[in-house]
């Protein structure tokens, strides 16, 4: 839902802006790296006793800020529209159509992802299996995260130098 909001966002003008006052670009790649390295540690820490107990590990309201800082996403959507709008029929409805079928594309990897992480969630019953899991899971972040400060630090000093 946020994905498809901001798609809308963007595509009617955020990106504009976003175009003129590049470094927002950039606090937005730096809160979303750092907060992928907060979701790495959440999964270091993670034990199978408090999922267990109602206190879920990861809320939707993780996802919603994940979303929103991620900085792939938003450089997807800035390529997407800066290369798919071409004026060839009326630009609302071709930004509207974007939007619908980047949205059956989410929903769709989003059912394939839901339906993995269930069979994978069968192997958690073992509590060594489960933490394995974690340090691969933490590790992955991890690095994406290392990668993304690495190419922002990369961009950011190809653009202000």
């Amino acid at each position: 839902m946020v994905f498809i909001i901001y798609s809308l966002l963007i595509g009617f003008g955020l990106g504009e802006i976003l175009q003129l006052y590049p470094s927002l670009i950039f606090i937005l790649q730096l809160l979303g790296s750092l907060y992928i390295v907060y979701l790495a540690y959440k999964f270091i820490r993670s034990d199978k006793k408090e999922t267990d107990s109602n206190n879920q590990t990861f809320t939707f309201k993780d996802g919603v800020i994940l979303q929103m800082l991620n900085p792939k996403g938003w450089t997807m959507l800035f390529l997407m529209f800066s290369t798919l709008l071409d004026g060839s029929f009326n630009y609302n409805a071709q930004i509207v159509a974007l939007v619908i079928m980047l949205a059956i594309l989410n929903i769709s990897t989003h059912f394939i992802w839901v339906t993995a992480g269930n069979h994978i969630s069968r192997w958690t019953d073992n509590k060594r299996i489960e933490k394995m899991l974690n340090y691969f899971f933490s590790g992955s972040l991890l690095i994406v995260a290392i990668w993304l400060l690495l190419q922002l630090e990369l961009l950011y000093g190809f653009y202000y130098n």
